[in-house]
């Protein structure tokens, strides 16, 4: 399958991401998840959320993954394509079966509850050998976070391989920390592979709270000079309502500022926020614009994620992005 070729028959892309799509089933009215009686279904994954809004916003993206060949599997190809993504490195096992997770709604601006059923997944088995070399470095860009890498162990090898060798090729790399500490064996093991991924990235974009995690640091400032100093070329600590720090080198030039946030008439939805966020701070920089635009354009799509319900109802298209001046 090629559902996204240049004219010579090599990948023509922008950005590449590996990572677990799962169908999510979200609940109609607030209360507990065992007294809904009624769900919609969307889309869920760290890693597609950023595909799909990268997609909306014109650039060329690409999705690796592995999913089941049951209905969910079904339907998340469908979506997938449907938003213009490159699935052509998704395999479809019908021996394996796709994760899904349920998550409730709240009326109070707090986190969902969520529940994941995930645990051996289809795209939990991926490893190091899914890694289609040629694919993979033709891109511009690798998207990579703590998501995936937290899924298994393979997956963890996985996204280690894809960062060494986009480094080697002197692609550029972003990481969203993305912390996801009921996957990881212990808090220990979580902050030494998150740390050590983040190492191989050019781009490293922590939230507030997971930088107090990862670094021991409590100021946004000190969380970017830890990054800094393992070899980031540009920190960006996301600090939810307050908008964003930054600090690094970008396009030659020292860099630092902060970035206010956008006004949010209603939380409705805090999941996925961070997704949109990365999303509009790596199709600016793609697009070379400076750092502070950049971060400001993520805070905008972050600010939008929040107010729907769904993970990726809030990502703007391109025209939309246009009429915000963004």
């Amino acid at each position: 399958m090629t559902d996204s070729l240049n004219p010579a028959g090599a990948p023509a892309l922008d950005v590449i991401t590996f990572g677990e799509a799962m169908m999510m089933l979200v609940a109609d009215s607030p209360g507990p998840l065992e007294a809904v009686s009624g769900f919609h279904k969307r889309t869920a994954g760290a890693e597609t959320n950023a595909a799909i809004g990268l997609a909306r916003l014109g650039l060329r993206v690409g999705w690796a993954s592995r999913l089941g060949t049951d209905s969910m599997g079904r339907y998340l190809l469908a979506e997938m394509r449907r938003e213009g993504i490159d699935c052509s490195h998704v395999v479809c096992d019908a021996s394996q079966r796709t994760g899904f997770l349920i998550k409730g709604r709240v009326d109070d601006g707090s986190d969902p509850p969520i529940e994941y059923h995930r645990k051996g997944s289809a795209a939990s088995q991926m490893g190091p050998a899914d890694l289609d070399l040629p694919w993979l470095t033709a891109a511009r860009h690798l998207h990579a976070t703590g998501v995936f890498a937290a899924v298994s162990p393979s997956t963890l090898a996985l996204t280690r391989e894809t960062l060494l060798q986009m480094r080697a090729a002197g692609r550029s790399i972003s990481f969203d920390t993305n912390l996801r500490p009921t996957l990881w064996p212990s808090a220990e093991v979580m902050r030494r592979e998150v740390n050590q991924l983040a190492s191989l990235a050019d781009w490293v974009l922590p939230g507030i709270e997971e930088g107090r995690l990862l670094t021991g640091h409590d100021t946004p400032e000190a969380m970017a000079r830890f990054y800094l100093d393992q070899g980031a070329q540009l920190v960006v600590v996301k600090l939810g309502a307050e908008g964003a720090y930054y600090e690094g080198r970008h396009a030659g030039q020292s860099v630092q500022g902060r970035v206010a946030g956008f006004p949010v008439a209603e939380v409705v939805d805090t999941v996925g926020a961070g997704d949109g966020f990365a999303v509009g701070v790596v199709s600016a920089l793609l697009e070379g614009r400076p750092v502070a635009e950049a971060v400001r354009r993520g805070a905008w799509i972050g600010a939008r994620a929040v107010q729907v319900l769904g993970d990726t109802e809030g990502l703007p298209t391109r025209a939309q992005l246009n009429e915000a001046g963004l």
